[in-house]
């Protein structure tokens, strides 16, 4: 990465601290056109288009980090996460079972939760 890269990177993550996604997004553009196959880099793309609801792009970007590296447990969550907000609950449920079992923290534990009592209850 260049050092303008790395800034937009830098400054990308300080606007999703800030919920501000598509603000992101924007910072993205540069970043993705140079070092678009980093991990990190399209963790980040994910996170922003789950937040501005551009939930196909988070799919594709979440599933091009686990590609990479099946065993991150975030993008697991962050997968999960998608795919339950598109109503592909089995599929959530089959990656947030995955992302408690690699870090079983209270966040995971209660996304799995919530698939779990939507697909109890029929959706």
């Amino acid at each position: 990465m260049t050092d303008s890269t790395f800034e937009a990177f830098r400054k990308a993550e300080a606007l999703m601290a800030q919920r501000r996604p598509l603000d992101a997004l924007r910072e993205l553009k540069q970043v993705l056109a140079e070092a678009g196959e980093a991990p990190s880099v399209q963790l980040l793309a994910g996170r922003a288009y789950l937040g501005s609801a551009q939930l196909n792009r988070a799919e594709e970007a979440f599933r091009k980090v686990l590609d990479l590296d099946p065993s991150d447990h975030y993008a697991r969550f962050a997968l999960g996460k998608t795919l339950q907000r598109l109503g592909r609950l089995t599929e959530a449920l089959a990656q947030l079972r995955m992302a408690v079992a690699m870090n079983p923290s209270p966040e995971y534990q209660e996304a799995l939760g919530e698939v779990k009592a939507r697909l109890a209850l029929g959706n």
